[in-house]
């Protein structure tokens, strides 16, 4: 498996396959990331993992940076023993008018 959640497929049903084929202590948890255009660029975020931030030049590099910013954050936690935030922010868009 490459480390990459498709927005296919759901965390559950991952997470059931991976304990089927016998990776127990398998969790895939996914994050919701907010990209913004900014001044030149694109930075992204996440709500629920704070001061990891990202920017590319590109929404696509932008995402990318922002994927392995993630993983190092939650690998810095993991190391320091300190708790690792699950993914809950959710967004919704709204039609105003």
């Amino acid at each position: 498996m490459s480390g990459k959640l498709s927005d296919d497929i759901r965390k559950d049903t991952l997470n059931s396959v991976l304990k089927q084929a016998g990776l127990k202590g398998a969790q895939v948890q996914r994050y919701l990331i907010i990209i913004e255009k900014a001044d030149g660029n694109y930075s992204a975020y996440s709500p629920d993992l704070p001061g990891c931030v990202a920017t590319g030049a590109t929404v696509s590099e932008a995402k990318e940076h922002m994927r392995e910013a993630v993983e190092f954050h939650i690998q810095g936690l993991e190391e320091e023993g300190l708790p690792v935030p699950r993914g809950e922010a959710i967004s919704e868009y709204l039609t105003i008018g």
